[in-house]
């Protein structure tokens, strides 16, 4: 099989399994403390969350927090929901769910338009008493990059915070500056069921997760300190790795652009994490071509909306209509993806797409 699916998830980089190991404890292991007992083996687990904390907070802006969370869904409620004032949430029409639907559903929500290029410029203007603007830094589903400093001034003039989904720029990309940040640990070869939610210096939050307060009284519940080892050890391996990973996946990137050259790419060719592919072929029957391609990993969109039936909202808001959304693919590629692997996959797709004949 050829993995494709860098957006919906990476590989367990083999640094963060073995930094895990210790920590997922049996009867016979020392490593299996709760990291909040004050004896002997809880001071150690607490020590080893504290060490990830450190290595996870080295890719974000000096000072702040950590917020330790079960993912960046969770990290961006506790943004969204602890936010004080009762104003709108404005938020970039390619936010992920996560994003949309929380705001939302709070009652109180303004949505900001992007360009057929899939940016969200800042000529758009705040609602009155907005509270927070969300834009991510690059798009799960076509990988555009965002102006985020940008908002976060606008944001800052209308008296708001910024929030940044940076879950698919995170320790591939510099972050950008913004008020909190959520991220999310198997996006960048860590384990899932773990992420963090970064809140500058200065801000405030309300607790919107009652019981223990066990992570800065902002969130409750026992931490694991494997899934935080694993997380640790993901993040400093990807602060070491982070310019080789980029020039290896640019490389594959110029060569996927050279195989799929007959194919339209969806979104900007050039503000963007290269990482992401997404592509359409007119009249393509992209449920087939999965049927056909079985042995190659890949996406017909967002996987938080596979099996949905809906066009995507990423691609519905950059004008395409609901046929060239249905006729669009996803291919994500990063550290692990090899030259070789990504070509006999082109071939085999573009063969496979061939088939079908004209639209």
């Amino acid at each position: 099989m050829t993995y494709l699916d860098y957006q919906a998830t990476t590989p367990l980089a083999p640094e963060a399994r073995e930094a895990m190991l210790r920590w997922l404890g049996g009867p016979d292991s020392d490593g299996f403390g709760n990291p909040h007992s004050p004896h002997r083996m809880g001071r150690m687990a607490h020590a080893a969350v504290e060490v990830a904390r450190d290595q996870v907070m080295a890719l974000f802006p000096a000072g702040g927090q950590v917020i330790f969370t079960s993912g960046a869904t969770e990290a961006i409620n506790l943004a969204i929901r602890g936010v004080r004032g009762s104003g709108p949430v404005a938020f970039s029409a390619i936010e992920h769910a996560a994003v949309g639907d929380t705001a939302r559903v709070l009652g109180s929500s303004h949505e900001l338009g992007v360009t057929s290029e899939g940016i969200c410029e800042t000529d758009h203007a705040l609602p009155d008493g907005t509270r927070l603007v969300a834009v991510m830094q690059v798009n799960n589903e076509i990988g555009t990059i965002q102006p985020v400093a940008e908002w976060r001034e606008a944001a800052h003039a209308a008296g708001a915070l910024m929030l940044c989904d940076a879950v698919q720029s995170f320790g591939k990309l510099p972050l950008a500056q913004a008020d909190l940040i959520a991220v999310s640990a198997h996006k960048l070869y860590g384990p899932k069921g773990i992420g963090a939610l970064w809140v500058r210096d200065g801000v405030v939050l309300e607790c919107v997760s009652t019981g223990g307060g066990q992570e800065g009284g902002l969130r409750s519940g026992t931490l694991s300190p494997a899934l935080i080892a694993g997380f640790g050890a993901a993040a400093a391996l990807s602060a070491e790795r982070m310019e080789a990973d980029a020039a290896h996946v640019a490389a594959l990137w110029a060569r996927a652009r050279e195989i799929f050259a007959g194919w339209e790419l969806n979104g900007s060719a050039d503000q963007r994490w290269l990482g992401n592919l997404n592509l359409r072929l007119p009249g393509l029957d992209v449920a087939r071509l999965m049927s056909d391609c079985r042995q190659i990993m890949f996406s017909a969109g967002s996987a938080c909306a596979s099996g949905s039936g809906r066009p995507s909202h990423v691609l519905e808001a950059i004008g395409l209509d609901t046929a060239e959304a249905k006729s669009s693919i996803r291919l994500g590629f990063g550290r692990y993806t090899t030259m070789s692997e990504l070509e006999l996959a082109a071939e085999t797709l573009n063969h496979a797409a061939l088939q079908q004949g004209p639209a």
